[in-house]
């Protein structure tokens, strides 16, 4: 991906909550074409849990410095990956990661999101 996209990620009632958020935590992006109430539907993955959410696409729940589904919808394949970044009383912020580099650094997505996480804290700590 050439550029940086930030995200919402609405709906975390409808689901398990906050739960499933964690920062650091890697989600899969998947385009739901078929969606009979929004066809530039992107819906929020994890793996043995399925959907915990959906990336926002109304001006009402688009925070501030994030990009919507529909803005998002053309910018990537079938599917993508997302770091969670923040997480509110309600919604989630993630960063759109390239899905190659994800999938090319081992493979597994969980380790790559405990990874940032541990960089992340030593970066802190130094």
């Amino acid at each position: 991906m050439e550029k940086t996209y930030f995200v919402t990620i609405t709906g975390l009632d409808h689901y398990y909550g906050k739960k499933p958020f964690e920062i650091g935590r890697i989600v899969k992006l998947v385009k739901e074409p078929e969606n009979e109430h929004d066809s530039e539907a992107i819906s929020v993955l994890l793996p043995f849990i399925d959907k915990i959410g959906y990336v926002a696409n109304s001006t009402f729940s688009v925070y501030d410095g994030t990009i919507s589904a529909g803005r998002l919808y053309d910018k990537i394949e079938d599917y993508a990956y997302g770091e969670i970044l923040f997480v509110t009383h309600s919604s989630a912020i993630a960063v759109v990661l390239d899905k190659n580099e994800v999938e090319k650094s081992d493979g597994d997505t969980a380790a790559h999101g405990k990874e940032t996480k541990r960089r992340k804290q030593s970066e802190d700590e130094e």
